[in-house]
């Protein structure tokens, strides 16, 4: 199973590499060590200039213990509710790297999701109150500024991670299960990992380099100490270091670092206003490919930045801007990296002929959400629910044309979520009512009923659910 890291972690790569003037590496200047001596040489050096960059993040909520009898309503019809129940403090564990002299520290959202209080720790010792300045659940990224500084702090540079190669040698730097800052090493095992199902972008550097719970928010940066990437997840049967950990690439890290830095509650990513699918064995034998590779285009809405570049139905996309494209999660990424306001090139197969059409990287139109909490006593009370606007249905992955309202989050301590609403479900109907904008839905939960007739999709599947009132 893939595990969240909840402790104090940073992870360095080192490459023995070249730099050209261009600041390119090249594979040529690679090498492996030609003498005893040179396995004796130190990484010392580059955990020194990248640890006052690394730093703790703790996270508080306060939560109530809940005896699981009060949601029994027998019990609760004969013994009545009692009094306010006790709360507890719960505490996570996380790292962090200073990505701006002014205090801007990113770290996973997974790391302070739903915390009350958030600190970070530096590597000198002092504790500082942070404020949470963004969070995008679709990479797993937050970013956070501390407080009451008036100082500069290290920072990380970004290296272009694009650049990192399968066995360029890696440095873990961290807190592993809170047992203080420790350095272990390993190599980059693989790139481009897309089969994760982690974050919204399946694109991960995957390296063997001991990582164990307590590690997330870590850092991997190259020779010269830049960032290259930020550990997620590791895979572990038992919860240890299993060799296989994941880091999201710094090309992605960067532009949710640029959102916060712009301001913005939420980052901004380029449209495409295509649904792109995979190319299976099966698939590929039918049009006539060596290989299964790239992203097969099951639909273009119309008037996208994909419809107005001439995109169409079983287009075949196998690179962009020069980059190959295997299949639809890397081209989620690579488009996802896109500055907005440019344009990007695609080569696509059409027919057994190459071409190259130009994209223009624009948002998705967001008018019309409408998003509302549910508060009324209903089994939707504590959903946020919204209309599905070409962004909401970019963010889902659902169909531009998908008819209902989407759950687009709920509440812990809601009865939504106790009843077993998903994130993600379409809510189509409600007692033989169609719903078709947030407000039919807030209107029919505001009705008293005992009996709730609810038609949802979830998976692009069809359920039909009833509860009692």
């Amino acid at each position: 199973m893939f595990r969240y890291f909840r402790a104090a972690a940073a992870i360095a790569v080192l490459a023995i590499i070249s730099v050209t003037g261009a600041g390119k590496a090249l594979a040529q200047d690679r090498r492996p060590p030609a003498s005893p001596a040179e396995l004796r040489l130190s990484y010392a050096p580059i955990v020194q200039r990248v640890q006052p960059a690394v730093v703790n993040v703790f996270a508080t909520k306060v939560v109530q213990n809940r005896n699981p009898l009060l949601e029994d309503p027998i019990f609760r019809r004969f013994f009545g509710v009692p009094g306010d129940q006790p709360e507890q403090m719960q505490r996570s564990l996380g790292s962090g790297v200073m990505v701006d002299p002014s205090g801007l520290v990113v770290t996973n959202v997974h790391v302070i999701e739903g915390a009350d209080q958030v600190k970070v720790s530096l590597s000198d010792k002092r504790e500082f109150e942070a404020e949470i300045v963004l969070k995008d659940t679709r990479s797993d990224l937050a970013v956070l500024r501390l407080k009451d500084t008036h100082e500069k702090f290290p920072t990380l540079d970004f290296a272009n991670s694009d650049e990192l190669m399968v066995g360029d040698v890696v440095l873990a730097i961290g807190n592993p299960f809170g047992v203080g800052q420790t350095v272990t090493h390993g190599i980059i095992s693989a790139l481009a990992r897309t089969q994760v199902g982690i974050t919204d972008y399946q694109f991960f550097i995957q390296t063997d380099a001991a990582i164990n719970p307590g590690n997330s928010g870590g850092a991997l940066v190259d020779m010269t100490g830049k960032l290259a990437g930020i550990n997620t997840a590791i895979f572990s049967r038992s919860g240890g270091s299993q060799g296989i950990g994941f880091a999201i690439p710094a090309n992605m890290v960067r532009v949710v670092v640029a959102s916060a830095k712009s301001g913005g509650k939420a980052v901004k990513r380029p449209w495409l206003g295509a649904r792109l699918q995979a190319v299976t064995p099966e698939i590929a034998e039918t049009l006539g490919l060596k290989l299964p590779n790239g992203a097969l285009v099951a639909s273009v809405v119309a008037d996208s930045p994909a419809a107005r570049a001439g995109l169409k139905l079983s287009d075949l996309i196998v690179g962009i801007d020069g980059q190959t494209i295997e299949d639809p999660n890397a081209f989620d990424y690579r488009f996802a990296t896109r500055p907005i306001g440019g344009t990007a090139q695609i080569d696509v197969q059409r027919a057994g002929k190459s071409l190259k059409l130009t994209i223009v990287l624009e948002t998705a139109p967001d008018t019309n959400r409408g998003e509302i909490v549910i508060t009324s006593r209903s089994p939707f009370q504590g959903a946020k629910v919204a209309n599905i606007s070409p962004a909401v249905a970019d963010e889902l992955h659902l169909d531009a044309d998908t008819q209902g309202v989407v759950v687009t989050d709920l509440a812990d301590d809601g009865t939504a979520a106790s009843v077993g609403f998903q994130k993600g479900d379409i809510i189509v109907a409600v007692n033989n009512q169609k719903i078709a904008k947030t407000s039919d839905l807030d209107k029919v939960a505001q009705a008293s009923s005992r009996l709730w007739r609810i038609t949802l999709v979830r998976g692009g599947q069809q359920i039909n659910v009833t509860l009692g009132g």
